[in-house]
């Protein structure tokens, strides 16, 4: 009966508990870098860094909860971000049309895997693992196996830009209010319909709270150069996939498929088109952190992404992301990125060696689902 509560208690509180691992991940590596690691300039780079992560989990949490895995988004993010550097090195193009090029073939790429998956029925695990090794010849190709360098100024912005400062605290004020909103419309909503409407003081502490995180946040930032454009560019699809996610017909069914895909498929939902359509989101994702990537290295390497899928598919499951499908969180995502980013940032800043980097983030994907598992059992 214990264990039973135990795992409601972890189940219920599981991204708070994550929070507090992030607070004490920071605490531990700004212990060890004399505070280094949480100065304005470190953590502005900590954000843009997770940043490419952060967009990239915004797609795989649709693609996992739909009961799909798709193991070349690290292949097509180094592809894309490579046509992105050849266009404009190379080709010299715009920045409008270079973006738009890139985003063309994210979409088309992703609608690829979908088909493959959804259509033709050959298993996402394969089409990801194919396109994974086929992806990468394609960018070596594409590159020389060269690295294409500079990109023009214009392009760099995109990763190395900033928000003014007076933007910043416009942005953050807007934020708070909307969470505001967001918490009145809830309890409206749960009101409208007869159901139990949680305690006043507790929606009024988790919107004070969302203040004092908005307030850090935007203070800290500001504090070095302002909110780096990667990171707004995250928040701003932060708010649409949760949107989707929740308020959306599309997002209830990509649950549903998730859950049951054989009573969805029953019920009249056509299963095929949401699946195909959650892989050409993911490759639109690729895309857009394939010119973020670009932009950040001021160049297109045909090494880029290279694990990629590792670090976006374990801060799915380090976010609450069932790998059985069915359940999972966007915002649990990004908290789960933040988790990597951090653990990257902190390791690469005390000069730890590169497998001891991998057996720490491989232990942690690994308790991540072992920590599903031991809470979903009791559950059945």
């Amino acid at each position: 009966m214990k264990t039973n509560n135990l795992k409601q208690l972890f189940t219920q509180y599981k991204i708070l508990a994550l929070l507090v691992a992030i607070a004490i991940i920071w605490a531990f590596f700004s212990w060890k870098t004399d505070g280094g690691f949480t100065s304005a300039r470190n953590l502005s780079n900590l954000m843009r860094q997770m940043s490419i992560t952060g967009i990239l989990a915004c797609g795989m949490v649709f693609v996992i909860i739909a009961g799909e895995i798709d193991l070349s988004v690290g292949s097509l993010l180094g592809l894309l971000g490579g046509i992105a550097a050849v266009l404009d090195v190379t080709g010299q193009l715009s920045l409008p049309v270079s973006v738009a090029i890139v985003l063309a073939c994210g979409l088309a790429l992703g609608v690829l895997n979908g088909y493959l998956t959804a259509y033709a029925g050959i298993p996402s695990f394969i089409v990801g693992l194919g396109g994974m090794l086929a992806y990468r010849g394609v960018v070596l190709g594409v590159t020389g196996g060269a690295t294409v360098a500079p990109v023009s100024d214009q392009f760099q912005v995109l990763a190395q830009g900033y928000l003014p400062p007076a933007f910043g605290m416009v942005l953050g004020v807007a934020l708070f209010l909307l969470a505001a909103v967001l918490a009145w419309r809830q309890r409206a909503t749960l009101a409208r319909h007869n159901l139990p409407v949680p305690a006043a003081w507790r929606d009024g502490l988790r919107v004070a709270l969302t203040g004092i995180v908005l307030a850090g946040f935007v203070t800290t930032l500001n504090s070095y150069e302002g909110i780096p454009l990667p990171v707004l560019m995250l928040l701003v699809l932060f708010g649409v996939f949760s949107y989707i996610a929740r308020q959306t017909v599309f997002g209830r069914r990509i649950y549903a498929v998730g859950s049951n895909m054989e009573a969805t498929r029953l019920s009249g939902i056509n299963v095929r088109a949401v699946k195909l359509w959650i892989f050409g989101i993911m490759g639109l994702m690729c895309a857009l952190a394939g010119l973020i990537n670009t932009a950040r290295l001021a160049a297109g390497s045909p090494s880029a992404g290279t694990s990629g899928e590792l670090d976006v598919i374990a801060a799915c499951f380090i976010g609450g992301t069932s790998m059985r499908g069915g359940a999972g969180t966007v915002h649990g995502a990004l908290v789960g990125a933040l988790v990597m980013a951090s653990l990257d940032n902190g390791m690469s800043m005390l000069d730890v060696d590169a497998y001891w980097q991998m057996i720490v983030k491989g232990l942690i994907l690994t308790l991540a689902v072992w920590a599903d598992v031991a809470t979903r059992s009791g559950q059945r």
